[in-house]
C-alpha cells in the first residue's frame, strides 16, 4: 500500500502540469486547431504532419523498449551475458537512414510551405492592403486605398486576400489571428514585417498580442470581422460619411474638446488614438470588453455599459494605458457613452 502512495505522490505533479497546459485548450476562439482559412489551413497540415511522425516514432520507441525489456529481461538463475551488437552495421544503417527519411519527409513540405506563405502581396491589385500598427495597448488598422482608418476591429471581405504591413508604434507587439493565420511580430523603429491571410467564410475572428509589451498585454486583443463584398464595400462608405455630434449643444462642446482632440469620428477629430467610428456595433469595447449580456463572458456588458466603465476609469479597466481620466461629470459620460453606443453602421 505504501508503495502504491509513493508511485501516486510521484503522478501528482505530472497531472497537475498536464492538467494545467490543456486548460490553455478551452477557448475554440482562439485556437489553431480550427483553421478557418487557406494560410491557417497550411499552418495546420504542417502540425498534423509532425504530429504524427512524432506519435509514430514514440510508438515505435516504447514498443521495442517494452519488448526488450520482456523478451531480454533477466531470468532466475539465468547468469550468462547476453549476445552483444557493438559493431553491427545493419542496425546502424539502420537508425541512421529512418530518422534521415523522417527528416525528408517533414522538412520538404515544411519548406514549401514557409516559402510560399512568404509571398509578397503588397503590389497585388486584387489583395485589400491594411497598414496595422501595434499600439499600448491597442491596434489601429490603415486602409490606404479606401483611405479609412478604424482601430480594434478589422473588417475585411470573406474570400479575399487580405495582405499585412505590421509595425509598431511604441514596443515589440506581436500581430495574431491563430484561425486565419500564424503571428507576426510588429517591430519599432520604422521597421515593417508582412503576411497575408484569408477568411473562407464570413464571420467574427479573435485575434490577440502575442509577446508581452507591458501590464496590460493581456487585454490587448482585436477582432477580424469577415463579411461579404457588398457589406463591406457599404462599411467604406460608411466610414467615411460625415458624423454626427451629440444633439445638446453642451454635451456636442464637451465631447469636441475632451475627446476629438485626440479621438476620430467620422470626419471630424483627431487621430492620435482609436477612431471611434460606428463604436455601437463593435464586439467590444477598449478590445476585452465584450458587448453582450451572456453571462458566459465574465466582463459583459452592453456597449453603454461597457464605455461608461471605460470613459469612468481607462486605468482601472487597462493598467498602463496612454488614455488620461477626462474631466466630465458623471451625467457627462452618461450622455457621451450614450451617444457613442448609438453609433451604428448600416453595411
Amino acid at each position: 500500500m505504501m508503495n502504491r502512495w509513493h508511485v501516486v505522490k510521484r503522478l501528482l505533479p505530472l497531472l497537475a502540469m498536464m492538467s494545467l497546459l490543456l486548460s490553455a485548450c478551452g477557448r475554440e476562439d482562439l485556437s489553431t486547431l480550427n483553421p478557418q482559412g487557406p494560410v491557417a489551413e497550411q499552418q495546420f497540415g504542417l502540425m498534423k504532419l509532425s504530429i504524427s511522425i512524432m506519435v509514430l516514432v514514440v510508438v515505435i520507441v516504447f514498443a521495442i523498449a517494452i519488448y526488450v525489456l520482456i523478451r531480454f529481461r533477466r531470468r532466475p538463475g539465468d547468469n550468462k551475458i547476453p549476445e552483444q551488437v557493438e559493431g553491427n552495421h545493419k542496425l546502424e544503417i539502420i537508425w541512421t537512414v529512418i530518422p534521415l527519411v523522417l527528416l525528408v519527409i517533414l522538412g520538404v513540405p515544411t519548406i514549401q510551405t514557409v516559402f510560399g506563405l512568404a509571398k509578397d502581396y503588397s503590389n497585388d491589385e486584387n489583395a485589400i492592403q491594411i497598414k496595422v500598427t501595434a499600439h499600448q495597448y491597442w491596434w489601429e488598422f490603415e486602409y490606404p486605398d479606401f483611405g479609412v482608418k478604424t482601430a480594434q476591429e478589422m473588417i475585411i471581405p470573406a474570400n479575399t486576400t487580405i495582405s499585412i504591413e505590421a509595425k509598431s508604434a511604441d514596443v515589440i507587439h506581436s500581430f495574431w489571428i491563430p484561425a486565419l493565420a500564424g503571428k507576426i511580430d510588429t517591430n519599432p523603429g520604422g521597421n515593417v514585417n508582412r503576411m497575408f491571410f484569408e477568411a473562407n467564410k464570413p464571420g467574427v475572428y479573435y485575434g490577440k498580442c502575442a509577446e508581452l509589451c507591458g501590464p496590460s498585454h493581456a487585454y490587448m486583443d482585436f477582432k477580424v470581422k469577415a463579411v461579404d463584398e457588398a457589406s463591406f464595400k457599404r462599411w467604406v462608405t460608411a466610414m467615411k460619411a460625415p458624423a454626427q455630434l451629440p444633439a445638446d449643444p453642451a454635451i456636442a462642446e464637451k465631447f469636441v474638446n475632451e475627446c476629438l482632440t485626440c479621438h476620430a469620428i467620422g470626419d471630424k477629430g483627431g487621430t492620435l488614438y482609436p477612431n471611434l467610428t460606428g463604436m455601437g456595433d463593435r464586439v467590444s469595447v477598449a478590445g476585452f470588453l465584450m458587448n453582450t449580456d451572456d453571462p458566459l463572458y465574465k466582463n459583459e456588458g452592453s456597449v453603454y455599459d461597457n464605455l461608461k466603465r471605460w470613459i469612468t476609469d481607462p486605468q482601472e479597466v487597462k493598467p498602463g494605458n496612454h488614455m488620461p481620466k477626462v474631466k466630465l461629470t458623471e451625467q457627462e459620460i452618461d450622455a457621451i457613452s450614450k451617444y457613442l453606443s448609438e453609433q451604428k453602421l448600416d453595411y
